[in-house]
């Protein structure tokens, strides 16, 4: 798994403080707080975003640049006959450089036309409260630096790349867009728990949804797994299990951010996500509250 939340001690602290990005949450971060604070102090650099010149204008290194080609034709690769044709259509649409990580207001001329969303530049870890209130309000957070070398097999913080190659060709798709507003409406309302709950729907769907109802005719749509090459092609082989999507199940299920997914759910297809957003979800998140979690299926460290 690829792309997922900020630094994993940032994750942990904030998560204790209700500042960590409630889509990007991982349950067994907490039984394993220590060790992995501990290990990514001495181990890595945190990411930091950049800022835009007077004129709006980011301006990225030539290392950084070379580092978004080489995601991008890696990528390019595995996507043809993996991803969903929404998401094919909307990247064709976005029209990306392979040379140059694009600036955000190229990317919001796009979406402002399609959906009527725009982008958001933010830090690697944004407050429950902040990423809430972005989708609510149309704006797609990006963080706006690119992952180093050492990372480009597997990175934990959600990075541009990851952001703009992952999710944005399918907020060009009024379904995916609809359902990223709702949840952005339904979060700002939700209380902590409710949130961690709501939070497991975002996980399964926007970040590592797949679709089709047979092996044979499905197709992957979650930016998590669009934006990793290894998992682009994992999530579609025999390895993993893949479940028919049910709201209740989803919410129950546990996940990890930091390893590769065991668990995969799959909607009919894309229009799917309209009718979860025209279904009693939060009364399906105090169902799943009072049921509690499903055993995870993933490994402890």
């Amino acid at each position: 798994m690829e792309c997922t939340a900020s630094t994993q001690q940032n994750s942990l602290q904030n998560l204790n403080n209700s500042k960590a990005n409630p889509a990007l949450t991982s349950d067994q971060l907490l039984a394993d707080k220590q060790a992995d604070t501990a290990h990514s102090s001495a181990t890595k650099q945190p990411y930091i975003s950049h800022q835009p010149d007077s004129e709006g204008i980011i301006h990225y290194s030539d290392a950084e640049n070379a580092m978004w080609a080489a995601l991008l034709a890696r990528q390019a690769e595995q996507t043809p006959n993996r991803a969903c044709s929404e998401y094919l259509q909307g990247l064709e649409k976005l029209n990306l450089s392979p040379t140059r990580i694009p600036q955000l207001r190229d990317i919001d001329e796009v979406l402002q036309a399609t959906t009527g969303w725009q982008t958001a530049a933010v830090p690697a870890l944004i407050s429950f409260g902040k990423f809430f209130k972005l989708l609510a309000d149309k704006r797609f957070p990006v963080a706006t630096f690119i992952r180093r070398p050492e990372d480009m097999d597997y990175i934990e913080e959600p990075d541009i790349f990851h952001e703009i190659v992952g999710h944005c060709p399918l907020l060009t798709h009024p379904a995916f867009a609809t359902f990223n507003q709702t949840y952005g409406e339904l979060g700002l309302n939700a209380t902590k728990q409710e949130r961690l709950y709501l939070a497991r729907l975002y996980w399964f769907t926007i970040e590592f949804g797949l679709m089709g109802a047979s092996k044979d005719t499905r197709k992957i749509y979650g930016g998590g797994i669009l934006s990793s090459p290894s998992e682009t092609v994992y999530a579609l082989s025999d390895e993993p299990e893949c479940r028919a999507f049910d709201l209740i199940d989803v919410l129950r299920t546990p996940y990890r951010i930091d390893q590769i997914q065991p668990i995969y759910y799959a909607i009919d297809d894309l229009d799917t996500l309209f009718d979860i957003v025209n279904s009693d979800i939060m009364g399906a998140v105090k169902k799943a509250m009072s049921l509690g979690l499903f055993a995870p299926t993933y490994t402890k460290k």
